[in-house]
């Protein structure tokens, strides 16, 4: 029988962040060896007093080296930030480093210059490493659905139920009421009853994504669940959904199967009872 609400989101765990959740070093290492040498040949111009000459003599001999200047105040290249000019014109932060006189300007506005010249920082190198940590940060929402998909898969895994993972709804021609989109299900498993077609994820922290997430669910659930061959299952957990509780409540009153990591031996415990489906 399906809990009351309120017993429901009592049951989310309290965090699922192991300490590899924090900081993907080698993707951080990653990032910072593709401009390793520009900033090795940045270094020059640290401590210099006449730095307009400075980067005017390097700018000659080696202009390509600029272009790791913007990671220097945490923007990259590929976002294409925008900044307003002394014009007041918006332009992208980029535009600043295609000349010396425009990197000048660039490295005194933004304050780098002085930080450049009485050496505050001693190697572009680990100071860019120390850039690209902090930047990670913004992945960890990404890393918290990875902990939560693994940890669903050991459940799976220990009560030794059969599941394909990351299979599209192109897979199910007979699903038709899903329309021309293609929807990727984390994980899909069958039994004689039914095929279940289950999303996970997991939110250590708050924000607008998340009644999206509710809504959409609400919307995709019973477009799956008019077939009776198929059933739509949500795997939610977090303290994250504290921020959206009514949003979530909302979608766990239209969606008839919806449970957290503690829940989920129920479903387990469903999908043996029905005979689990493994030579599809």
């Amino acid at each position: 029988m399906k809990k009351e609400f309120p017993a429901f989101i009592s049951t989310f765990s309290e965090t699922n962040a192991t300490l590899g959740y924090f900081t993907d070093f080698d993707k951080v290492k990653e990032n910072v060896k593709k401009i390793e040498l520009h900033l090795n040949q940045l270094n020059y111009l640290l401590g210099k007093e006449n730095l307009n000459q400075e980067v005017h003599y390097l700018y000659a001999s080696n202009p390509k080296c600029f272009e790791a200047l913007d990671i220097l105040i945490a923007v990259r290249r590929e976002e294409k930030k925008k900044t307003l000019n002394n014009q007041g014109q918006a332009v992208e932060v980029s535009s600043y480093l295609t000349s010396p006189d425009m990197i000048i300007e660039f490295l005194e506005e933004t304050g780098l210059a002085g930080i450049f010249k009485d050496r505050t920082i001693t190697n572009l190198v680990d100071y860019v490493f120390g850039i690209e940590v902090g930047l990670d940060t913004n992945t960890r929402k990404n890393r918290g659905g990875k902990n939560m998909s693994t940890s669903v898969s050991l459940l799976f895994d220990n009560a030794n139920v059969f599941y394909r993972k990351e299979v599209r709804n192109t897979t199910f021609p007979e699903i038709i009421s899903l329309g021309a989109d293609v929807k990727q299900f984390d994980f899909v498993i069958r039994t004689q009853k039914k095929t279940y077609l289950i999303e996970t994820n997991y939110y250590n922290s708050g924000g607008s994504k998340l009644n999206e997430v509710a809504r959409a669910y609400s919307d995709v659930a019973p477009k799956i669940n008019q077939y009776p061959n198929f059933e739509f299952i949500w795997i939610t957990d977090g303290q994250g959904w504290n921020t959206a509780k009514n949003k979530l409540e909302e979608a766990y009153n239209l969606i008839p199967s919806v449970y957290s990591l503690a829940t989920l031996p129920d479903f387990i415990s469903q999908l043996q009872s029905e005979g689990i489906i493994t030579n599809w």
